[in-house]
């Protein structure tokens, strides 16, 4: 019996005595596909039966106080066809101390709890001290759990998506002690694409963006114009660059979401007047990636990085096998995003 079947089998047995069979779940369907010789897919999402709302306790870390291992709590916002559910990460000991706040915003077909597993977030919150918000899309929305972003009416300030996830984030700032100088947005696919939109229409509010194998705000207005733009990379976006601090990881065997789409999310923050530095990151047993800092010429200011994984797919790089499209060969993105996102509190507006 291998050794990742083996701690997989632990987890499923550990989450099954915590009572989070939907983990406990999707942790034996891992350890079965790691004993398979069939080339590794991203795994399918589960239906889980419904059950009352609770609280989830989150696993303590080495050197955490398992008295208080942080809780993860189910919640909603808004009403009528714009209310979302969402999850909701509090780490050990919040209560006055305004801590960061990170929202995630889960790919296709995904949930917060399978996004929350996929990128260890709850995890470095625990070991790092913040919060963490995974709002959850609404199949009545989007048939396959989709966050909108290749929709006119959901690309703005002020109107769809966009508005309703700014309201959810700043009800959860005025409910919990929220630095309002360190709340910063990322997402996978199409939720890499929402975190875009988010970062351009409301940069008063998010200090800066992780856009995980997404695309540019405004890449497509329509499904076919969508699809063009994943298939082949977007046009680049019309107007001057926004300027909010932007990382962005993309795998260039990306099948799904074109790796150039990648190269217009970093040109519609940077623009064209930055510097750039190029670094090849090599780590024993990890893919390999080219890492560009974009910096501004007129002030030094880092304003973005682009983390190219060779040879990784449409998948969040470095994460867990314990959720759905993720990469555990690639750098640690959930790692590297946090950096970036500490390194670049809000900073004033001119």
């Amino acid at each position: 019996m291998n050794t990742q079947f083996q701690n997989l089998m632990n987890e499923a047995t550990r989450l099954t005595r915590a009572g989070d069979l939907q983990a406990a779940t999707a942790a034996i369907q891992a350890a079965l596909g790691a004993t398979s010789s069939m080339p590794s897919q991203p795994r399918p999402t589960f239906d889980a039966i419904e059950v009352p709302a609770r609280e989830v306790p989150a696993t303590p870390q080495p050197g955490a106080d398992p008295a208080m291992p942080g809780r993860f709590v189910a919640g909603s916002s808004g009403s009528g066809t714009a209310r979302r559910d969402y999850k909701l990460y509090i780490p050990p000991g919040a209560g006055d101390i305004r801590l960061p706040l990170v929202v995630m915003l889960h790919g296709c077909t995904q949930d917060p709890d399978d996004f929350a597993r996929g990128t260890a977030m709850n995890d470095a919150a625990l070991a790092q001290g913040f919060y963490v918000l995974y709002p959850a899309q609404s199949r009545q929305a989007n048939a396959q759990g989709c966050w909108n972003w290749f929709k006119h009416s959901h690309q703005q300030r002020g109107r769809g998506e966009p508005a309703m996830l700014a309201a959810m984030t700043r009800e959860v700032m005025a409910q919990h002690a929220i630095d309002p100088q360190r709340v910063y947005v990322a997402g996978l696919s199409a939720g890499g694409a929402m975190a875009a939109i988010l970062g351009s229409a409301y940069p008063e509010l998010y200090a800066a963006v992780g856009v995980h194998s997404g695309l540019a705000a405004g890449a497509a207005t329509d499904l076919p114009g969508a699809l063009a733009a994943m298939r082949g990379g977007a046009s680049a976006p019309a107007g001057a660059a926004h300027g909010v601090p932007t990382i962005v990881f993309h795998g260039d065997a990306d099948s799904t979401v074109h790796p150039a789409n990648g190269e217009q999310v970093v040109a519609a923050c940077a623009g064209t007047g930055s510097s750039v530095e190029t670094h090849q990151v090599r780590n024993s047993g990890a893919r390999a990636s080219t890492r560009r800092v974009h910096v501004d010429a007129t002030d030094g200011r880092v304003v973005a990085e682009h983390w190219l994984v060779h040879g990784s797919p449409h998948a969040w790089s470095g994460g867990s096998p314990l959720g759905s499209y993720t990469d555990s060969r690639g750098p640690d993105a959930t790692a590297e995003m946090l950096r970036f996102f500490f390194e670049h509190p809000q900073q004033p507006r001119q």
